[in-house]
């Protein structure tokens, strides 16, 4: 499909915001606001999907201290692009640089690897083998590594968050910026998760899919942005909600958190709060926000909060007013633009 001359205007101001202006976080901007919802076909997405990967890339360049979760931005944008266009010989090369930028620096990309096929070490399981072992001889490296992800090093949020105020239109479309404070010694599951669900850019560019005024916004299904998606970034011992013993029998698609809803934590306004199904340990990537007219106390010791709005709140307020049409889906789409984790 031919690219539109209002496409084609997005992608040309991304990349001069990025390369005259040096400012990778407007042309990441432009790409959100304009040229995504200008894109007609999937390889259009893809496109402005891998042009948001090479900005990231960028932008790592010049955010030392935020070059590792930026990179893995890149990686999950150029990841995103080839699902929708597999045959991009420009994405698959940027990816594969990428890549190896990655492995040189020792940063996990983040996938899953099967080391063991019938009982016998696969290939993958030798070297990992191979990598445990280099792994104990330079152990004050990894436990130095470990402190840095760990969850504790996680203590505070940021979300960039666009919406149309309610009475507007899209040509009023605003950005509010939320800073959350997470409870890292009261919900240390929840908070990690979480994180690295941030840190690996599961977050960005999704939408909260459920509002609900005088409630919650809902937000975090990376999977299909309707609420029926999402799932805990790391193994915690549930599958479904279901106790397993390994996560061998469980497709990582069905890992879930365990509750930790009983930590003194209630669902007061501005409170950051685990979404799940009615059963326990059913909490995956899904989060919802207290605004400051809510007090869902209902809700306390079976969700667990694990966060509080520290700036932002009266924003919160304003995104649960938005307008809303069936399922309590916004009509204009609330996007969650980026979520940015700091120590």
């Amino acid at each position: 499909m031919p690219v539109s001359e209002k496409l084609q205007n997005a992608w040309d101001k991304a990349e001069n915001e990025l390369i005259k202006s040096n400012n990778p976080d407007a042309a990441l901007s432009t790409l959100r606001s304009l040229a995504w919802d200008s894109c007609e076909d999937a390889v259009q997405r893809a496109k402005t999907l891998s042009l948001a990967g090479n900005i990231y890339v960028i932008k790592a360049d010049l955010d030392a201290p935020s070059r590792k979760a930026n990179l893995k931005r890149a990686y999950k944008n150029y990841s995103n692009a080839l699902k929708l266009d597999p045959k991009s010989k420009e994405t698959l090369r940027e990816r594969g640089k990428l890549t190896s930028i990655m492995d040189q620096e020792g940063i996990s990309i983040g996938q899953s690897f099967q080391i063991l096929d019938n009982g016998s070490p696969t290939p993958m399981g030798l070297l990992v083998g191979l990598v445990a072992i280099l792994l104990l001889l330079s152990s004050v490296k990894v436990i130095a590594d470990y402190a840095a992800d760990s969850p504790s090093s996680a203590s505070q949020a940021t979300m960039q968050i666009s919406y149309v105020p309610n009475g507007l239109d899209e040509n009023s479309r605003t950005t509010a910026t939320i800073v959350i404070d997470l409870y890292s010694e009261d919900a240390p599951n929840h908070v990690e998760n979480f994180a690295d669900h941030s840190r690996s850019g599961n977050y960005d560019a999704t939408i909260f899919h459920r509002i609900i005024d005088n409630f919650m916004i809902q937000g975090g299904d990376f999977e299909s942005g309707t609420g029926s998606g999402g799932y805990a970034h790391n193994w915690y011992g549930y599958c479904n909600g279901e106790s397993e013993d390994s996560s061998s029998a469980c497709p990582q698609t069905s890992w879930t958190v365990g509750d930790e809803a009983n930590n003194g934590r209630n669902h007061v306004p501005g409170a950051l709060s685990m979404a799940k199904t009615n059963a326990e340990n059913t909490g995956g990537s899904q989060f919802f926000i207290v605004p400051e007219d809510s007090n869902p106390s209902h809700l306390d010791g079976v969700h667990t909060v694990f966060g509080q709005v520290s700036s932002g709140l009266s924003s919160v307020t304003d995104i649960s007013n938005v307008e809303t049409g069936d399922s309590d889906r916004p009509v204009y789409e609330v996007r969650l633009l980026s979520v940015v984790i700091s120590a």
